[in-house]
């Protein structure tokens, strides 16, 4: 057989290892999950499995970093969509509303549980994995948000912060709720466009053009 065909095929399987992992992890956690089950899953012997990874630990650390790939187009649209822009009201709200659609996914919200629930056992993967998704959306708003400023589109002294007040208003109400009550705290898309608009609303009154900045000192000082 033609290398490339085994080298296809390897891949091929590698993926429904992958694919069934995934399964496994969100449905049962690390804990519960087995190697024996990911086989069954992906259709393949386990004896397959462990040629492609060593071990469960192996296996969950692949996965869970192989997520952050996603962040990769997510940061392409932030900055095409900024950079591009002169209307940051109109910039914003189509950014939120991605945001949202994309942070609010059933099975994003089940990475996000299994992260955080595997972060004392694996305190470097939780590191990484935050640091290559939300910190990398972080990053990206801070550099865009430096840039209208420059543009005098923005009006702000410290571009970090104003990223973590957006990424603040938007998602502490619906990622709290939904990952404390699960499933049965899903919003509609209209329920996820009002929090969208809202939250761009703040955080242009906080930081738009015709926001005003804080005088230094206070009254006292006069």
């Amino acid at each position: 057989m033609a290398p490339d065909v085994d080298e296809g095929r390897t891949a091929r399987k590698r993926r429904q290892i992958i694919d069934a992992a995934r399964a496994v992890f969100l449905r049962n956690g690390y804990v519960g999950a087995s190697m024996d089950e990911v086989a069954t899953l992906a259709a393949v012997s386990k004896q397959t499995v462990y040629k492609h990874f060593t071990d469960k630990e192996q296996l969950f650390t692949h996965l869970m970093l192989d997520t952050t790939g996603e962040i990769e187009g997510l940061t392409r649209v932030i900055t095409a969509t900024l950079d591009d822009s002169d209307d940051p009201r109109k910039a914003l709200g189509e950014l939120a509303r991605a945001f949202l659609g994309s942070l609010m996914r059933p099975e994003v919200l089940r990475l996000r549980r299994l992260i955080i629930a595997e972060a004392d056992r694996f305190p470097d993967l939780g590191r990484t994995w935050y640091e290559q998704g939300f910190e990398r959306v972080l990053e990206t708003l801070t550099g865009c948000f430096g840039r209208l400023e420059e543009r005098g589109l923005l009006r702000l002294d410290d571009p970090r912060l104003a990223a973590d007040h957006l990424m603040g208003l938007l998602l502490w109400i619906p990622v709290n709720r939904v990952m404390f009550c699960g499933g049965s705290a899903s919003y509609t898309d209209a329920e996820l466009d009002r929090l969208a608009e809202a939250a761009v609303a703040a955080f242009l009154r906080a930081y738009g053009q015709d926001a005003s900045r804080p005088q230094a000192g206070g009254a006292g000082d006069a």
